[in-house]
């Protein structure tokens, strides 16, 4: 350690409170200006576009660039640190939101889609927040870090959607498109978690943990891609966490988002809906932190193994279920959320653990575009199996999912190397 690192920090576990109370904030801020729009996205895509039919290209858009930005933020933060690399991503978001807005007002179909895509930028930039709040944590914390921030999406989640009907009113005050108000506010948020991290993450993390390693500050020679790669073929584990960590955000993607289409189907109201997308969101966020103490109590590969018999047992669960509203639905949403958390949590971490600290971005960006390209097109590919099968295929169908997640979970190792 340098006597220059010694002298910065007096106290690295201080720092590291400072850093997770610092990202949690921000990331709740910033949260709520992506949820916020999720609402009216549809709408204003159908409005614009004159189809139902092109009516979820916004959020496949969004889904899309939140997979690329997770490779430009990565290379951002290899070099500059985690605070202009979140910084970037959360101004990025709030600069697709104000195009949102524009696009409602002049009518244009193409700059909402454009918009949106840059609106992906900040769900990469919160993605990226659980990682930076491991970059100081010891090894035996580190779940714990990360699951803290993770819990921190929950305000987002809640409160956004609840703030649409302010939002139309906040689009009258400005005399803009109602369904644009949502995305007005949400770059507000977004820009409010932008100052949020650019004073308050100080020192970076990522840099000062290259700094007490005595890791050199420019990022090694080779592409991004390339760095990656190289530490997943040097940790097998890496492979595992990654395709644990897809896995699950797959499986839980495809059949929470034909879930409401199920209902629908059998008559139920898009209040019941809402209320069963609601209890999911509980089961995403709201045990956060207790599956993170787990994680760092027994281990990360028996809780991601945990969350893949979950899964399992929620898709069985919603493959009974009825059009309309049933018990079944309502436990296999919730046990769907708690089952990502599980896997989620505990796949993050080992990425976390596993991750070399001079390749760190580019292998944690790597993971975290494999996981919302698996996403993107288990969504896809749901409405279509949905569309000619029925949603109780669907739901059987992902158990290959939950399964892989178990296997993977399985021929990981247990220990971890330490930088």
């Amino acid at each position: 350690m340098t006597s220059r690192a010694l002298g910065a920090t007096t106290d690295v576990a201080a720092v590291q409170a400072a850093t997770v109370r610092a990202l949690v904030l921000s990331q709740a801020v910033g949260a709520l200006g992506i949820t916020i729009g999720i609402a009216t996205a549809s709408l204003l895509a159908r409005d614009l576009s004159g189809s139902e039919s092109l009516a979820g290209l916004a959020g496949t858009s969004q889904v899309l660039g939140a997979a690329l930005s997770s490779y430009v933020l990565a290379r951002v933060m290899a070099v500059r640190g985690r605070r202009v690399g979140l910084t970037t991503g959360l101004l990025m978001g709030a600069t697709g939101a104000l195009l949102a807005v524009v696009a409602g007002a002049i009518g244009s179909m193409l700059l909402l889609l454009v918009g949106a895509l840059l609106i992906g930028a900040t769900t990469a930039a919160n993605n990226a927040s659980r990682y930076a709040a491991t970059d100081l944590a010891p090894a035996e914390r580190r779940g714990r870090a990360l699951s803290t921030v993770v819990w921190a999406t929950t305000v987002g989640a809640v409160v956004g959607p609840n703030l649409t009907g302010p939002a139309a009113a906040f689009a009258d005050l400005l005399g803009i498109p109602e369904l644009t108000g949502p995305f007005a506010l949400g770059a507000i948020g977004m820009l409010v978690a932008a100052v949020i991290v650019t004073v308050r993450l100080r020192p970076d993390p990522l840099l000062l943990a290259r700094e007490l390693a005595e890791v050199p500050a420019a990022p090694p020679s080779g592409t991004s891609w390339g760095r990656a790669r190289a530490a997943v073929r040097e940790r097998p584990g890496l492979g595992l966490a990654v395709a644990g960590l897809a896995g699950a955000h797959a499986a839980m993607v495809g059949v929470m988002t034909m879930t409401p289409i199920h209902m629908e189907h059998g008559g139920a109201e898009l209040r019941v809906i809402g209320v069963v997308i609601s209890v999911h969101v509980l089961g995403m966020f709201a045990f956060s932190p207790l599956v993170g103490l787990l994680s760092d109590r027994v281990g990360r590969p028996p809780v991601l193994a945990a969350g893949g018999l979950v899964l399992l047992v929620s898709l069985v669960l919603c493959s009974t279920a009825p059009e309309g509203t049933s018990w079944q639905i309502f436990g296999g949403l919730f046990l769907l959320g708690l089952g990502w958390s599980l896997a989620t949590v505990s796949a993050s971490t080992m990425v976390a653990d596993l991750a070399p600290l001079d390749a760190r971005t580019d292998v944690q960006g790597m993971a975290d575009v494999v996981m919302g390209v698996s996403a993107a097109s288990a969504g896809a590919l749901a409405g279509l199996v949905v569309g000619v099968f029925g949603y109780p295929v669907l739901a059987l169908v992902t158990t290959a999912l939950a399964v892989g997640v178990v296997v993977a979970a399985y021929a990981a190792p247990t220990r971890q190397p330490q930088e």
